[in-house]
């Protein structure tokens, strides 16, 4: 059984950076051919796709996320982190870890962590 956690602050002040990170559990990051992925869920909005780290250490992000977006890994604590730069408002959300299986489908989640952005 695969088990994801993110953890990190649940309020962030406008214009600084988030940062998450996701434990996972039950499975090494480095096995192929799954990908780690950052997604997440503004209130009325539904999901979207923030990016993700693939099991070589390879990176990909949302174009729209792009420029305010890193993700890196620690594979001796396997784990996945999240950056997100001059956070805004507009960035409050749910924000869930996740593993892509090879359908591009996420086949484990974690259970969320809510970011609130405000002075």
């Amino acid at each position: 059984q695969v088990q994801l956690q993110e953890s990190g602050p649940g309020l962030v002040k406008p214009s600084q950076t988030l940062s998450l990170t996701c434990s996972v559990a039950g499975a090494s990051i480095r096995i192929r051919p799954y990908f780690w992925s950052w997604i997440r869920q503004s209130p009325g909005k539904g999901l979207e796709w923030i990016g993700h780290i693939t099991y070589s250490g390879s990176t990909d992000y949302n174009p729209s996320l792009a420029s305010r977006t890193s993700i890196s890994r620690d594979t001796s604590r396997n784990e996945f982190s999240l950056q997100l730069n001059s956070m805004t408002p507009e960035d409050n959300a749910v924000y869930y870890c996740g593993r892509v299986g090879g359908s591009w489908l996420v086949d484990y989640w974690g259970q969320g962590t809510q970011v609130s952005v405000s002075s």
